[in-house]
């Protein structure tokens, strides 16, 4: 599967496809939370991870979500993935802990996933 970085937007209709693809109901994603981008279709959030450092972001503004696009409100997304244990950065859980943290996430995903 390509990894595709979303600059702009993508559809929920893709994220639909790609699930499908994949995992069945999710789809894994890496958010950039300094350069507002994000990264989908990887089959580890450490590949996604990987690429976006290609591109030039930093590891520790990268953080592991999965996106069931069935699912709405705040179901629909997860914070789970390896690569947010980050004890250095007061993160010690697969989770997102920081509540801020989190809330910068979800704006993230908002403005990168159109739902019409």
């Amino acid at each position: 599967m390509t990894i595709r970085i979303i600059q702009e937007s993508v559809s929920l209709e893709e994220l639909h496809r790609l699930a499908k693809e994949q995992f069945g109901d999710f789809v894994k994603a890496v958010v950039d939370v300094e350069l507002e981008v994000m990264a989908v279709g990887g089959e580890l959030h450490a590949d996604e991870e990987a690429v976006l450092m290609e591109k030039g972001s930093r590891q520790r503004d990268l953080w592991g979500i999965n996106l069931y696009p069935e699912k709405s409100g705040e179901e629909w997304l997860e914070y789970d993935s390896m690569i947010n244990v980050r004890p250095s950065q007061n993160n010690r859980s697969r989770g997102v802990e920081d509540a801020a943290l989190r809330a910068k996430i979800r704006e993230i995903v908002k403005k990168k996933v159109s739902r019409s």
